[in-house]
């Protein structure tokens, strides 16, 4: 029985990453053009990293020790800015060069399909092993 909640909270500590990594990139996608931010500059690309979650009675013998999946942090990506050549645009600079985003749409597009198939994976896995007890249940009855 512990096994079976110990897989849901697995797979719902993944659900919950991975939303969290779709809420970044579809920021990234609405910013792609944003060359003024509150910060003067234009957007900076963010992604999301992960860090496992270990139960705290971890031990080097334990192999049951993982426990899930978190949100470790929202970081900003240090690729430079597109520099696209528009001495008309309000935040041109003096040689006429405007700063875009380092967000590449296509990069952003994949990352999403990445984390929306994460996603399903971990919704997968609820539906097996909730599947899987009722079987047990079912077995019991008989």
């Amino acid at each position: 029985m512990e096994s079976f909640f110990k897989s849901m909270n697995v797979a719902a500590s993944g659900m919950t990453a991975e939303r969290m990594r779709f809420n970044v990139i579809t920021q990234n996608i609405a910013n792609a053009e944003t060359t003024r931010t509150e910060n003067g500059g234009p957007y900076v690309r963010k992604y999301v990293t992960f860090r496992e979650i270990l139960d705290s009675t971890f031990s080097d013998n334990d192999t049951n020790s993982f426990s899930g999946v978190q949100v470790d942090s929202i970081e900003e990506d240090s690729a430079p800015f597109r520099l696209v050549y528009d001495p008309t645009h309000q935040d041109a600079d003096a040689e006429g060069y405007v700063r875009y985003p380092n967000v590449v749409a296509l990069k952003e597009m994949v990352d999403m399909m990445n984390a929306q198939r994460a996603y399903d994976a971990n919704t997968a896995v609820i539906s097996t092993a909730r599947s899987m007890f009722n079987s047990a249940l079912n077995i019991g009855r008989q």
